[in-house]
C-alpha cells in the first residue's frame, strides 16, 4: 500500500459514521484522538518484519517493543541480534513481553542473551503465589516505537509462523499492522510507558516526546484505543459502530467469541440491509476457541451475516472496516479477553483512502476462503467462486470440546433461560440443551466421585485464602502512620 496515498486523509462528513468520527470517538472508545498522522498498510509478515527490522537498524535514540509472543526461532533471533545491534551502539532498547504469551516458546537463554548486550527486559505478569488470579490479565499488546516517531502495531506477533515455510508449502499466517509516523507515534512511546511501569520502574521522563510537540507527518485523523483491564473501550466502540453502520461492516477476526450483545447488534445490523461479514480461521492454534466460535455461527447466519473461512493455516488479522470511511487495525479480539482483561492496542482511522485500502485487501482475502452457509438447517462451508478447498483443515474438536464450547460460550444464553430477561431465538436450543447436558456431567461427577470436585476446589480455596491474608498483612503494616481516621 502507498504510504504517500495517505499522506492526505480525505474527511466527507455525511454518514452517521462520519458524525460519530467528529465528536464521540474519544468519549466512547476512551481513545486518543491525533491530527497529522501518515499511515501504510503492512500485509503479513513479509512486509511487516522488514520494516521493523530497518526501523530498529536506524533508529537513534531509543526503541520500545512490546509483544505478547516473541518465538526462538529464526525471526525471534532476528529482531534479538537487532536489538543487540543498537544497544552496543547506545539506543536505549526496551522490550517487554507476555510471561503466558512466551510459556513453552522462548528459552530463558533467548532472554539472558538480549540482556546480556544491553536490552532491558522485561515479563509481564509472571505467576504470583500471593495473586492467583493475576494470570487472568495478559499484555496482549503488538507494537513497536522508533525515536517517539515512528510505530507499528497490529496483530503479528514475532515468529516464523509469521513468513511461512515455503520449503515445506506451508504459507505464511495472515496478518495485518500499520505504520504510523506523527503525533500518534508519539502517544504509542507513552502507551509503551504505561506498560513498562505495570512491569517495575517508570521510564526516564526525558526519553518521551509529547505528542502536541511532534512535528506532523500527514493529514490523517486517528484515534489509539490503548485497552488495559476493565476499560471496555473498544467494546463500546464496535457495539456502536455495529448499531450505527449504513451499508457495509466487514470484519476478521482470530478468535472470534463475542458476547451476545454484539451478536444481536451484527445480525440486527444484518436484517436491516447492511453487508456484514465475518472472516475467520478454518483451523487455528487453539482448538477449543474455534469450536466456541464455530457454535456462535447459526445466529450470525440466520440474521444474515455472511461468515468466511480461511483456506491457510491461520488467519490472525483482527481488523474492520465500516461504510467506506472507518477503518480498525490492532491486537484485540471480539472475546471477553481481549475487551476487558486484556492490555490492548488498536488503531481505528477515519479516511476514505485508508479504508478503500482496507476494503480491497478484504475482497483479495475473500478469493481464499470458503463461505460457510446454512443448508438443511445446518452451517456447511461452501467454496467461494475462484477459490480453492482448504487445505490446510486442522482437526475438528471433538463431542467434549464442543460440549465445553457450548457451556463457555454461551453464558448469556443459560443466564437469560434462567432469568427470562430477554427473548431466547431458535437458534439458541441447542445452546441451552448443551449448557444443560454440561452441569448434568458436573453433578454426576459431584455425586458419584466427590473427590474430583472437593480437591481441586480445596486447593483452590487455599490459595485463594493464602494470598487474601497475605495481602491484609502487606496493607497492615505498609500503612502510612499519618494514614488514621480522625476522631471530631
Amino acid at each position: 500500500m502507498s504510504e504517500a496515498r495517505h499522506a492526505l486523509g480525505s474527511r466527507n462528513p455525511g454518514t452517521p459514521l462520519d458524525a460519530l468520527a467528529s465528536n464521540s470517538f474519544c468519549r466512547v472508545a476512551d481513545a486518543q484522538q491525533f491530527d497529522g498522522n501518515a499511515v501504510r498498510l503492512l500485509c503479513d509478515g513479509g512486509e511487516n518484519y522488514p520494516a521493523w527490522l530497518a526501523a530498529i537498524a536506524r533508529a537513534r535514540h531509543n526503541v520500545n517493543l512490546e509483544n505478547y509472543l516473541f518465538w526462538d526461532d529464526e525471526i525471534g533471533r532476528a529482531f534479538s541480534d537487532a536489538l543487540a545491534d543498537a544497544a552496543r551502539r547506545g539506543v536505549a532498547c526496551r522490550v517487554i513481553y507476555d510471561w503466558l504469551g512466551c510459556v513453552g516458546k522462548t528459552s530463558g537463554r533467548f532472554w539472558r542473551k538480549m540482556r546480556a548486550a544491553g536490552v532491558e527486559v522485561r515479563c509481564y505478569n509472571p505467576p504470583r503465589i500471593d495473586n492467583p488470579l493475576m494470570w487472568v490479565s495478559r499484555d496482549h499488546r503488538k507494537v513497536l516505537c522508533v525515536d517517539n516517531q515512528l510505530a507499528f502495531t497490529g496483530g503479528l506477533c514475532i515468529g516464523s509462523n509469521w513468513i511461512g515455510h515455503p520449503d515445506r508449502g506451508i504459507p505464511a499466517w495472515r496478518d495485518t499492522a500499520m505504520e504510523i509516523r506523527g503525533p500518534a507515534a508519539a502517544h504509542l512511546s507513552q502507551a509503551f510507558a504505561d506498560s513498562w511501569l505495570s512491569a517495575g520502574s517508570a521510564l526516564p521522563a526525558n526519553e518521551l516526546t509529547p505528542p502536541e510537540e511532534t512535528a506532523a507527518q500527514g493529514d490523517v485523523r486517528l484515534w489509539v484505543v490503548a485497552g488495559h483491564p476493565d476499560s471496555m473501550g473498544l467494546y463500546r466502540l464496535e457495539q456502536l459502530v455495529a448499531e450505527i453502520v449504513e451499508r457495509s461492516l466487514w470484519l476478521a477476526d482470530a478468535y472470534f467469541v463475542a458476547t451476545t450483545a454484539y451478536v444481536r447488534a451484527l445480525t440486527t445490523a444484518a436484517q436491516a440491509g447492511v453487508d456484514v461479514r465475518l472472516l475467520v480461521p478454518s483451523s487455528g492454534d487453539v482448538p477449543l476457541v474455534g469450536a466456541i466460535s464455530r457454535s456462535a455461527y447459526r445466529p450470525l447466519l440466520e440474521g444474515g451475516v455472511r461468515i468466511f473461512e480461511w483456506n491457510g493455516p491461520m488467519m490472525h488479522a483482527k481488523t474492520a472496516v465500516a461504510d467506506g470511511c472507518w477503518s480498525r487495525v490492532g491486537s484485540s479480539n471480539s472475546n471477553f479477553a481481549s475487551w476487558i482483561t486484556n492490555r490492548e492496542l488498536d488503531i481505528t482511522v477515519h479516511d476514505r483512502s485508508l479504508a478503500a485500502d482496507m476494503e480491497a485487501l478484504y475482497l483479495r482475502d475473500l478469493d481464499n476462503t470458503t463461505e460457510v452457509v446454512l443448508r438443511h438447517g445446518r452451517p456447511r462451508p461452501t467454496p467461494q467462486p475462484g477459490s480453492h478447498e482448504a487445505r490446510y483443515l486442522g482437526k475438528r474438536a471433538g463431542t467434549a470440546s464442543r460440549l465445553l464450547a457450548g457451556v463457555i460460550g454461551f453464558g448469556g444464553t443459560v443466564g437469560a433461560t434462567l432469568a427470562r430477561h430477554r427473548v431466547l431465538g431458535a437458534s439458541e436450543v441447542r445452546n441451552i440443551a448443551f449448557a444443560g447436558i454440561g452441569l448434568l456431567l458436573f453433578a454426576a461427577a459431584a455425586l458419584t466421585r466427590p473427590w474430583l470436585i472437593a480437591y481441586p476446589l480445596g486447593a483452590i480455596a487455599v490459595w485463594v485464602a493464602t494470598s487474601l491474608l497475605v495481602g491484609a498483612c502487606r496493607l497492615h503494616f505498609e500503612k502510612p502512620p499519618n494514614d488514621k481516621p480522625e476522631h471530631k
